[in-house]
């Protein structure tokens, strides 16, 4: 069936033509940005919920990462006897921490956004997918408190990572585009299938461990590195730590491959959400 154009005056003499949308298309970037407000309000109005009535308040964002990686340094620098690259194995295991937190984060809070706003998305008409992106904006007010602790750290044990540091932006773009492509489709799946909030934490808990997030890919046998390559959160957490802990450069093709699986990842997660958007309001 061919899709018709239908054109309807406006009373300014404006003309407003109407297409149906295709099977498979992205978001219109124009209206994205003049909804933009929604995006930011959303994030805000997470922060403030997350934090309002708690006695250690922001001290929660260094606290899940700290913890994580002191019994990371324990079980698996201190009694596992892993490398950790020339640095503190507890240092080494934070910075892998940070980026984790940020992705787990940015998937953990997009995932359940949908619901968790069921009332506003089946009344009022916006771009819908700007809710599980407002996670981002939680996610990045977490990772500045998280990353200014590291730097005290840094301070502390006399680790100057050198012109690298320049380049964490753009790692941190990357795993941005990654988590919230996985949050996209984890967020549509939720509308029609509760039973993603119990799967996705098993998902992502088993991840953490087949990840170098508490260990360098160095520790993994060598038979088993092709397959820890595969993984783009490999690629992404070598990055992280070259920037932040001056470690050997990842390997060209791992930036490349980096760069590419974010790019495809987060346009395949908004590919998907648009083309499910359509059945929200009925299911949600």
């Amino acid at each position: 069936m061919t899709s018709r154009t239908s054109g309807v005056d406006h009373p300014r003499g404006q003309r407003i033509v109407i297409t149906p949308p295709g099977r498979w298309r992205l978001p219109p970037v124009r209206e994205l940005w003049e909804a933009r407000e929604v995006l930011t309000r959303f994030g805000a109005r997470d922060v403030t919920l997350r934090y309002r009535q708690t006695g250690l308040g922001v001290a929660w964002v260094i606290l899940q990462p700290l913890l994580g990686a002191g019994v990371f340094a324990i079980v698996f620098g201190g009694v596992a006897g892993l490398p950790s690259d020339g640095v503190p194995y507890f240092v080494m295991s934070f910075a892998g921490m940070l980026a984790w937190t940020a992705f787990n984060g940015v998937v953990g809070r997009a995932s359940g956004s949908l619901v968790a706003n069921q009332a506003l998305v089946s009344k009022v008409y916006f771009p819908r997918i700007l809710v599980p992106l407002s996670s981002v904006y939680s996610v990045l007010v977490d990772f500045v408190v998280g990353l200014a602790f590291f730097g005290v750290l840094m301070v502390v044990y006399g680790i100057t990572p050198g012109w690298p540091l320049l380049l964490l932006p753009v790692w941190l773009l990357l795993l941005l585009m990654m988590a919230s492509g996985i949050g996209l489709v984890a967020s549509a799946l939720m509308v029609k299938y509760r039973d993603v909030a119990y799967v996705l934490p098993v998902i992502l808990q088993t991840l953490l461990y087949a990840s170098p997030v508490a260990y360098t890919l160095a520790a993994v046998p060598e038979k088993w590195q092709v397959w820890f390559n595969l993984n783009p959160l490999t690629w992404i957490l070598q990055e992280f730590r070259w920037s932040l802990l001056g470690n050997d450069a990842p390997d060209l093709w791992q930036i490349v491959a980096s760069v590419v699986a974010a790019v495809v990842i987060f346009v395949g997660g908004a590919l998907i959400f648009e083309q499910w958007e359509r059945g929200f309001a009925d299911v949600i």
